[in-house]
């Protein structure tokens, strides 16, 4: 595979996260309504939709920090990581 190749996959693969991840917050987003529409219609009580919203956003937001927060890995990262000693020595303080 030559570098115009990897770069091409890379892109795909960029393209394919990022719709993934509109599509996990489009369904997140229209659950979510459905579940404060249910809530709304059965007396508008405790709010319990709250705990799914809650804990699936979380997902959602590890979800989103993974596609658009981390950086790629890049040429120097692996440069770098290589030359690190496997075990590095203990550093005790006296």
């Amino acid at each position: 595979m030559n570098h115009h190749d990897e770069r091409r996959a890379a892109a795909i693969d960029r393209i394919t996260n990022k719709r993934e991840f509109r599509n996990h917050a489009v369904v997140y987003c229209a659950v979510n309504t459905l579940l404060v529409v249910i809530w709304a219609a059965s007396g508008a009580g405790y709010f319990w939709p709250i705990w799914v919203i809650a804990g699936w956003g979380i997902g959602l937001a590890a979800h989103a920090w993974r596609i658009y927060g981390q950086k790629p890995i890049s040429e120097a990262d692996i440069i770098e990581e290589m030359h690190r000693p496997e075990n590095p020595p203990n550093r005790t303080s006296s």
